[in-house]
């Protein structure tokens, strides 16, 4: 199975979405490598990054969902290497 590294940025601007958010990065968490949350309480918001190891078609997927929900933004950047698993 070909598998990717990627980091996905995710900036959570509405509260209200963060149980749903939090129950996609459970439902996915064979993948996540490691996951970082910053609180900016300044601004209101919260910076979420996420290291991943998956296949292509997961990571879409995962950030997908992401990006469907309420106040939340979602960017990926992949590594160029393929891992074959």
């Amino acid at each position: 199975m070909e598998k990717r590294i990627a980091v996905i940025g995710i900036i959570v601007e509405n509260k209200d979405s963060v149980e749903t958010l939090n129950s996609l990065l459970h439902e996915f968490g064979d993948f996540i490598v490691g996951r970082m949350g910053l609180p900016y309480k300044e601004r209101g918001l919260s910076i979420v990054s996420l290291a991943v190891d998956a296949p292509q078609n997961t990571i879409s997927e995962l950030t997908g969902k992401i990006g469907k929900l309420d106040g939340i933004s979602v960017k990926t950047a992949y590594s160029n290497k393929i891992f074959n698993d």
